[in-house]
C-alpha cells in the first residue's frame, strides 16, 4: 500500500471534476431529495412513487419483472415493498401457476395516491428541467437510459 503522499492532489482534483459517477450519485442524490421534498406532503418517498409507478400496469407484476425494471435486487424491493403494503397500497399474492413466483397488485388504495401523486410529480420535474435551459432534457435521458 502506497503512502498517502505518493498519490498527488492534483488527481484528487482530477476525479473531482470528471468522475462520471461522482457527479451521477450527487446529481441523483439533489433529484431525489427535490421530489421527496414534493411528495412528502403525500406520505410519499421518490422511491415509492417510482416502485408504485412501476406497478401501474394491466397485469400483476412478478418481483422479478419490477426489480429488474427499477434496477434493484429482489431482497431490497421486498424490504421496500413492506411499508407500502401495511398502508394498503400493495398487494402481493402467491401466482395461480407457479407458487413460488409472487405477484404485486396496486390496490384502489395505490391507484387513488398515484392519481393525486402524478401532477406533484409532473410539476416537480418541470421545475427540474427548467434548472437545465439550454438543454437537450431528451438527450439526457437517453444517455442515461443508455448507461442503464
Amino acid at each position: 500500500m502506497s503512502k498517502c503522499e505518493d498519490l498527488p492532489f492534483e488527481i484528487t482534483l482530477e476525479v473531482r471534476d470528471t468522475c462520471l459517477c461522482l457527479h451521477l450519485q450527487r446529481a441523483a442524490r439533489a433529484v431525489a431529495r427535490r421530489f421527496d421534498a414534493a411528495l412528502r406532503p403525500l406520505g410519499l418517498t421518490s422511491g415509492q412513487f417510482s416502485l408504485l409507478m412501476s406497478l401501474n400496469r394491466p397485469e400483476p407484476a412478478s418481483i422479478g419483472s419490477v426489480s429488474a425494471l427499477l434496477a434493484m435486487d429482489r431482497t431490497t424491493l421486498t424490504a421496500n415493498l413492506k411499508p407500502l403494503e401495511r398502508r394498503g397500497l400493495v398487494a402481493v399474492r402467491i401466482d395461480d401457476v407457479d407458487k413460488r413466483t409472487r405477484r404485486l397488485t396496486l390496490t384502489a388504495n395505490g391507484r387513488a395516491l398515484l392519481s393525486v401523486a402524478v401532477p406533484v410529480w409532473r410539476q416537480t420535474h418541470a421545475e427540474i428541467d427548467g434548472l437545465l435551459p439550454g438543454s437537450n432534457t431528451e438527450r439526457l435521458r437517453a444517455d442515461l437510459r443508455a448507461l442503464s
